[in-house]
């Protein structure tokens, strides 16, 4: 049967080349840094206080110039981006900006709600979704 056992999402992966921007970055969205490197990979651990929790991967090779998911024209399997719910798009829109967060796409609106992507300095795509009611 199902794996009734699943409860929810506990971390995002995301593979970074340079842990001091990738943590600053993320620091703008209000995650905060918990530990890290440690273990073999290495990894750093982000949390947000909402509780969504990123290990950063900190093995890439060389900084990213582009996304090899979302920028070729020869579209491959994989993880494309993570949504992260927010309560008020318009303010966020308006944080990102004063922040010089570039905005990718958007205010989009979609059938479930409305969206803003950005990309983190690795290139890795970010979507803020608030839920219609």
């Amino acid at each position: 049967g199902i794996m009734k056992q699943i409860t929810r999402i506990n971390h995002i992966g995301i593979r970074v080349h340079d842990l001091g921007t990738a943590r600053t970055f993320y620091e703008q969205l209000g995650f905060k840094f918990i530990i890290g490197p440690v273990g073999p990979e290495p990894v750093a651990i982000m949390e947000h206080p909402c509780g969504v929790n990123i290990n950063f991967i900190l093995n890439a090779a060389a900084k990213a110039s582009e996304n090899i998911l979302m920028d070729k024209a020869i579209k491959h399997a994989g993880y494309t981006h993570v949504a992260l719910e927010v309560t008020d798009i318009q303010a966020v829109t308006e944080q990102l900006k004063n922040l010089a967060i570039k905005i990718t796409e958007g205010p989009v609106e979609f059938p479930t709600g409305f969206s803003v992507f950005i990309r983190d300095p690795d290139k890795n795509v970010i979507e803020f979704h608030q839920p219609k009611d």
